[in-house]
Parts: C-alpha cells; sequence; structure tokens
C-alpha cells in the first residue's frame, strides 16, 4: 500500500523499530554504502585498474629499454672475447713458430757434431760440449721468447678488458647520476657529519 500523501510505499514498523523512534534514537536503520576519499568501491576499484594497466604498460617499456641495454653490453663482452680469442690463436700460431725453429736449431746442432766428429777426434768432445750448451741457450732464448709473448698477448687482453670494463661503468655512472643526485648525496655526506 502507498502512503496517499508521499506516494512512498508504506513501511510497516515493528515494535523494536517503533521503541527505538519513540526512545528518540531515530527512525528505521537506513543502510549507507562505505566510501573512501567520496569513492563509491567500484569507483575506487576503476581507478585501481587503471594505475594498474599504466603502470604494467609504462614498465614494460623500461624493462625492454633495460634488456635492450644489457643486450648490447653483452654482444660488446661478446666481441671482445672473440678478440682475445683470436690473441690467443695467435699467440698459439708463435708457439708452434718457435717450436719449429727450436727443431731446426737442434738438427743444426746435431749437424756441427757430426761435422766435429769427422774433423778430429780431440776436437770432438770440446765441440759436443759448446753444441750442447749452446742448444740449452737457444731453447732457453726461444722459450723466454715465447714466454714473454704470451705474458705480453695476457697483458694486452688484460687491459682491454679493464678499457672496456671502465668506459661501461662511466656510461653507467654518466647515465644513472646527474647533478641532482650530486647535490643529494652532497647533502646526505654534509648531514651525516
Amino acid at each position: 500500500m502507498a502512503n496517499p500523501v508521499t506516494g512512498a510505499p508504506e513501511v510497516f514498523a515493528t515494535e523494536a523499530a517503533q521503541t527505538l523512534v519513540e526512545n528518540g534514537n531515530g527512525g528505521a536503520p537506513v543502510h549507507v554504502e562505505p566510501e573512501l576519499w567520496g569513492l563509491a568501491p567500484f569507483q575506487i576499484v576503476s581507478i585501481s585498474m587503471l594505475v594498474l594497466l599504466l603502470f604494467a604498460f609504462f614498465g614494460a617499456k623500461v624493462h625492454k629499454k633495460l634488456a635492450g641495454g644489457i643486450d648490447g653490453k653483452i654482444a660488446a663482452i661478446k666481441e671482445q672475447l672473440e678478440e682475445a680469442k683470436q690473441l690467443r690463436a695467435e699467440a698459439e700460431t708463435l708457439r708452434e713458430e718457435y717450436a719449429r725453429k727450436i727443431a731446426g736449431a737442434e738438427k743444426d746442432a746435431e749437424a756441427m757434431l757430426a761435422n766435429a766428429r769427422h774433423e778430429a777426434n780431440a776436437i770432438l768432445e770440446k765441440a759436443e760440449a759448446d753444441s750442447k750448451d749452446m742448444v740449452e741457450r737457444r731453447k732457453r732464448m726461444a722459450e723466454d721468447k715465447i714466454a714473454a709473448a704470451e705474458r705480453e698477448a695476457v697483458a694486452d687482453v688484460r687491459n682491454r678488458a679493464v678499457s672496456v670494463a671502465t668506459a661501461a661503468s662511466r656510461s653507467l655512472i654518466s647515465d644513472k647520476h646527474d647533478a641532482e643526485a650530486d647535490r643529494l648525496m652532497a647533502d646526505k655526506v654534509i648531514a651525516g657529519i
């Protein structure tokens, strides 16, 4: 049934509700929707989803840029490793060349020894001692040259690696550390003192 004055449906009051009204505690209970900052729950959820989607979209772009930079660094390091492999191959070639020279020197020493035998038995002992000493000296010299070439190649590879690492760190620091960061760091150090 509708109230003839207001046209609103008539609400049947229970005894408890009537007691509340009579005691001055108001009328029938009213349902109130929860709100946060004046927004209904569906609005808060909508705004949260929008923020999440924006974060995912722009965050993915940052991730791609970071991954691209890291891939570039990996490619540069691979290139340097290939260069180091080439240097090692060259050092191995030098080492083999010196080994062949040592083998040739030993053959020369044997030929000299054979000639000395033909000349005289008296000269034989002296020539044999001299040739052995000479072979040993040449062998030591060749080994020293090989060792020096290996040390030089290793030092060159290390120097290049240090140069690349220094350049990479310099680039990263310049990209990530601007004047504002300098000012904040100086303020923090001063505050710590």
